[in-house]
C-alpha cells in the first residue's frame, strides 16, 4: 500500500506596515516635528490611531488567499498595544515582526533583511508598505509592492525612518 504525503503548500504570505499604511499616524506627528524629537509621547499615542480605510480592507481582501503578516519599524517595546490595536480594528491575526528597541538601522535595511527570512520558507505574495526606500529596494530584491499612498507625506516621520531608525 502506498502512502500519499500531504504535499499541500501553506499560503503565500501578504506583508503589511502598520504606521501610515494601517494605522493613520498623523495626529503623532507633532511629537517628531520637534527637536528633539519626543519618540515616548510619539509611540505612546499609537494605541489612539484611526484605521486607514483603504490598507485595512486591502489586508481583509488579502487574507482570502494569503497568510497577513505584519511587519513594522516600531520598537519590541509597542508589542502589546500593537497586537490590541490590531485586533480592535479586526485585522487578520498575524506574526507582528518588529525592530529590536535598539536598533536604530534605516527601515529599508531592517525590513528587507527579514523580507529576505521570510522569503527562504514562504512565497511572498505582496509587501504593502508606505515607506518609498522600502518599497524601492524590495522591488529591487524582486518582491511585489503596493505602495500605500492613502496619507499625506510626513516630512518628519520620512527622516526618522530614513536617519535615525526609529520607526
Amino acid at each position: 500500500m502506498t502512502q500519499h504525503r500531504n504535499t499541500t503548500l501553506p499560503p503565500p504570505l501578504a506583508v503589511f506596515d502598520l504606521d501610515n499604511t494601517l494605522a493613520d499616524t498623523a495626529h503623532r506627528q507633532r511629537f517628531l516635528e520637534r527637536k528633539p524629537r519626543d519618540w515616548a509621547a510619539f509611540f505612546a499615542a499609537a494605541p489612539h490611531d484611526p484605521p486607514l480605510t483603504e490598507g485595512v480592507a486591502l489586508a481583509l481582501e488579502h487574507a482570502r488567499e494569503c497568510e497577513v503578516v505584519y511587519l513594522t519599524g516600531r520598537p519590541e517595546r509597542c508589542r502589546r498595544d500593537t497586537v490590541t490595536w490590531l485586533a480592535a480594528q479586526g485585522l487578520p491575526e498575524g506574526r507582528i515582526w518588529m525592530r529590536r528597541n535598539n536598533d536604530r538601522r534605516p527601515a529599508r535595511a531592517t525590513k528587507l533583511e527579514i523580507l529576505r527570512t521570510l522569503a527562504q520558507k514562504r512565497e511572498i505574495r505582496v509587501l504593502v508598505d508606505d515607506d518609498e526606500l522600502v518599497c524601492q529596494d524590495a522591488e529591487r530584491a524582486g518582491f511585489t509592492v503596493v505602495r500605500a499612498r492613502w496619507t499625506a507625506e510626513s516630512t518628519a516621520l520620512k527622516e526618522a525612518q530614513e536617519d535615525e531608525g526609529r520607526t
